[in-house]
């Protein structure tokens, strides 16, 4: 019987119902199974990283004595270390000429040389590593072809006192390649003039000036050079830095170095040609900058030179402002996107460290295709930060970062914890391409311990502890694989007052990036991060280009310029629900220091009228952080002391937890997250546990990390395991120790350190530690071998110069400085340096940072069983027997090019295991050891 038309009209709406219901689960299902998926995938690639996400290494080539042989070997142990490229950089000599020895320092851009590039570059793409190369010797760009009317300029200024009684004034000497741009005469003595009575006079009026009773000075503007030269040059590399604001000289280097280079890569270019920190020091000056500066900002700068140089008044700041801004502007055009431009026809990408001197801005680095930065800087203001947050901003996923450097000084006393520490801290700023600060290429002929930077960490195979590189950067390239996925999601962003420090530059202090050290303070970072949000810098250029993104919040430093441009876009962002919060004041006036109509109300409209949008000071900062946006990260404990950096995927989301102290940390954390399932994954051994988002025990011995994933689906994970704390073996004593180098043989009842006797305390390389051990029966649970003990390090509290260390929360300032600690892990371990552990002949794993726990399970049996611990120390104690090395004979013939840091320190180290050995589990359970 046909169904009646209501009631078909029923049927078929309970079937469209039913068909959108199955549809809808069927979809449900799907994205399930998809971000189950992409969960394996991720776990899966994060254990095994491709090559792109490893490690690179900055290459040095000394002198440039490379033979083929050698570079072939070295590319090769690259390759097997899991070193994902190389950077070639060209640096001083380290030896002389001896053809005995097959040492020779081949001279820069030489056929030879440029042969030995070719082939370097060749056999590197043929293992799979990535070569990208330093477009000249040292740092900065520059060298034989910069003559000096193309290199670095400045402002001199020389100030004269006029006698009263005088009727001239006699002009300063001038050096080579100086011009007298400009004269004034001005009320005053020599360093204490009034810049508001300035006259500009001509040289003819010097000659021919009246008698006066009031003091005056003369003011001769010069343009002038730095005779800045390149710093650890190559031999045949010598020569003037270049200008960074000249059109012609940087085409110049691009031709004369650039091109060669390039040419000897053959038809396949670099990934990337690269820019080292800009260190121009004192470059704030260009012969064309007067036309320029009239072009740009439509009046003379020429007459306002001595308000630039005086400063103290609202019209000097303006010509400041507009001096800054010009020199940026230069730069910007001249230097970077000239190499920019230059690399995209080359093929290539161009790599810049865009910051110090000269007058880079945040926007500048919009410029290089692969911003990148340096320091650990983690709660303070930091180049890294800059370049992590240009690249997140302006939507480059990969941020690299020159890494280690200056690592626990001296060379070869850094170690692969010491690696750790200051990874952890890079990765929770952003960083997902580490380039290790280096390797340095080493002739064979010269031997133990090789050739080093003078001041760098060495992370080739004349190290000792070498062989666990390859699990140091499996470590570091499943971290930064997991650090490209997705989105960044960094909440907060800071704006960097731009046109402020445009009004405060001078001759002589015009970086942007110094000035932000003193404006975005340690304590601004520190109460950002410790409220549980992470941060990623701004300024109004980025805003006014490209908005704010995704962040959820924009903080103001004190600030008093901003464009009236900038303030509608923020005007926007808030009204599409974002929050602005600004420090001390609202800013009020514009650039060039009026106060606007438009400004004043649009500043009052986001600021005054809004209720919590000012607070007082850093103090009251995090409650109104709180009342924005919910904290990404938020802990019971050691909001100080652990980080974290979120990423955002489509049906998931990644935190990276680090805790960067000395000592444990006991604590509950909660992640703000949509996704109801999780999973922490330990980052050394892989292995994955479930986990909630909310009420998250979290216990991490000194500088141990953790993964968090979460998602909608659940990964059906299991439970994370207890701590292994039920011992069943004590393997503490009876060891045979082998020095394998020396073939010694010790046998120890109780584990001693090397240096404690006298035939081993210069010792540095591999000991191998022996012993056998019984059970009863092989284990039914996890087991693990575990080494306890280790110490925090109490940080010095002043610095070889005698002056303080600067301290934050209890540990250094990891600033880094020729004269300071740098960065390292404060902590002693119980294993020095690092080890690999056999047992019953099978590797089992290596413990090189804490906890140092591995879970030897697989390998025990029933029964003898045998573990060997191959022990690796420092390089140091080998090093501290060998006499000093001359350097007088090279000094001699090719001058100081580089100074050996810290060589006092270079003194026999703690070595071996120094701590308890024992096998231990989660699980109740007797002892299994037969004795």
């Amino acid at each position: 019987m046909p169904a009646s038309p209501r009631k078909s009209s029923r049927r078929g709406h309970s079937l469209t119902t039913l068909s959108l219901l199955a549809t809808a689960l069927i979809y449900a299902q799907s994205n399930a199974l998809t971000a189950q998926t992409s969960i394996q995938t991720l776990h899966q690639n994060f254990q095994n990283s491709p090559t792109s996400t490893r490690p690179m290494v900055r290459w040095w080539w000394f002198g440039l004595a490379v033979q083929k042989p050698e570079i072939l070997r070295e590319l090769q142990q690259m390759k097997a270390d899991g070193i994902g490229g190389a950077e070639l950089a060209f640096e001083y000599p380290q030896v002389l000429d001896d053809p005995a020895k097959g040492l020779k320092n081949l001279p820069f851009l030489s056929p030879e040389f440029l042969d030995d590039v070719n082939y370097a570059q060749s056999e590197g793409r043929k293992l799979g590593l990535r070569i990208d190369v330093t477009l000249g010797s040292g740092w900065p760009y520059g060298g034989p072809a910069t003559t000096l009317a193309e290199a670095a300029g400045r402002l001199r200024i020389v100030e004269v006192a006029i006698p009263a009684s005088a009727t001239s004034v006699a002009a300063p000497k001038l050096a080579e390649g100086e011009t007298v741009i400009s004269l004034s005469l001005v009320n005053g003595e020599p360093k204490h003039w009034d810049a508001a009575t300035a006259k500009t006079i001509s040289a003819d009026e010097f000659s021919h000036i009246a008698p006066s009773a009031t003091r005056r000075t003369a003011l001769f503007f010069i343009a002038s050079h730095t005779r800045q030269v390149v710093k650890r040059a190559a031999v045949g590399a010598e020569g003037w830095v270049l200008d960074p604001f000249s059109h012609q000289a940087v085409a110049n280097h691009l031709k004369s170095v650039g091109e060669p280079l390039l040419k000897s890569f053959g038809p396949t270019p670099p990934y990337a040609i690269f820019s080292d920190s800009l260190e121009a020091y004192g470059a704030d000056w260009t012969p064309n900058l007067p036309a320029e500066f009239k072009k740009r900002r439509g009046y003379d700068l020429l007459p306002h030179l001595p308000e630039l140089i005086a400063g103290g008044t609202p019209e000097a700041e303006k010509v400041r402002h507009d001096w800054g801004k010009t020199l940026t502007e230069l730069v910007d055009e001249n230097y970077l996107t000239q190499i920019n431009n230059w690399a995209i026809a080359h093929h290539t990408k161009f790599r810049s460290q865009t910051y110090g001197n000269p007058a880079v801005s945040f926007s500048s680095q919009r410029l290089a295709a692969l911003p990148e930065g340096e320091g650990p800087q983690w709660r303070a203001f930091s180049t890294l930060r800059w370049a992590t947050s240009a690249n997140h901003v302006f939507g480059n996923n990969v941020s690299s970062g020159e890494t280690f450097t200056w690592l626990h000084s001296p060379v070869f006393r850094a170690t692969p914890l010491d690696m750790k520490a200051e990874a952890d801290i890079d990765f929770l700023s952003g960083e997902n391409q580490i380039i290790c600060h280096g390797w340095p290429y080493s002739a064979p002929q010269v031997g133990e311990p090789g050739w080093s930077l003078y001041a760098a960490a060495v992370f080739n195979d004349h190290n000792p502890w070498h062989p666990v590189m390859p699990d140091v950067t499996r470590y570091i390239g499943g971290i930064s694989y997991l650090l490209r996925q997705g989105n960044p999601a960094n909440q907060v962003a800071i704006l960097l007052p731009t046109d402020d420090v445009w009004a405060a530059f001078a001759p002589g202090k015009d970086s942007i990036t110094a000035a932000m050290n003193q404006i975005i303070t340690p304590q601004l970072m520190s109460t950002i991060l410790s409220a549980g949000y992470n941060i990623d810098y701004i300024d109004a250029d980025a805003i006014n280009s490209v908005g704010l993104g995704t962040h959820k919040i924009l903080v103001l430093p004190p600030t008093d310029r901003i464009p009236a441009n900038t303030l509608r876009k923020i005007e926007q962002f808030v009204a599409a629900g974002g929050k602005v919060i600004a420090i001390g004041r609202a800013p009020s006036i514009s650039p060039e220091g009026k106060a606007l109509p438009e400004i004043t109300n649009l500043s009052h409209q986001l600021f005054t009228a809004a209720k919590g949008s000012v607070v007082p000071d850093d103090s009251a900062l995090a409650a109104a952080l709180h009342n924005a946006a919910t904290p990404d990260f938020t802990l019971t404990s050691g909001n100080d002391e652990v980080g974290f950096i979120r990423r955002k995927l489509p049906t998931s989301d990644i935190y990276f937890v680090a805790n960067t102290s000395n000592h444990p940390i006991d604590t509950t954390a909660t992640f703000a997250t949509a996704h109801k399932f999780g999973e922490q994954w330990n980052p050394t051994s892989g292995e994955a546990s479930s986990s909630p988002s909310a009420n998250v025990e979290l216990q991490l011995a000194p500088y141990e990390s953790r993964i968090f994933i979460f998602s909608s689906v659940n990964p059906k994970a299991p439970a994370l395991r207890p701590a292994p704390s039920t011992q069943l073996a004590d393997l503490s004593n009876n060891w045979q120790v082998r020095f394998v180098a020396t073939g010694k043989t010790k046998s120890e009842a109780t584990l001693t350190d090397w240096i404690a006797s006298d035939d081993t305390r210069h010792y540095s390389g591999e000991a191998v530690y022996t012993r056998d051990f019984n059970l009863t029966s092989a284990p039914t649970s996890p087991t693990y071998l575990q080494v306890d003990g280790g110490t925090p390090v109490t940080p010095p509290s002043r610095i070889d110069d005698n002056r303080p260390v600067p301290m934050h929360n209890g540990m250094p300032d990891p600033r880094v400085t020729r004269t300071g600690p740098g960065m390292r892990a404060w902590f002693e371990p119980p294993i020095r340096e690092a080890a690999i552990v056999l047992i019953n002949g099978k590797r089992a794993g290596s413990l090189w940072h804490p906890p140092y726990r591995l879970n030897v399970s697989p390998f025990l049996k029933s029964g003898q069983n045998r573990i060997e611990i191959h022990v690796y120390n420092t390089a140091l104690n080998a090093w501290s027997a060998l006499p000093p090395h001359d350097y007088k004979p090279l000094i001699s013939k090719y001058g100081d090019r580089f100074q050996m840091q810290d060589l006092n320190k270079v003194v026999p180290t703690s070595s071996g295991i120094l701590g308890t050995i024992k096998l231990v589990t989660s699980e109740s359970s007797k002892s299994q050891e037969q004795q």
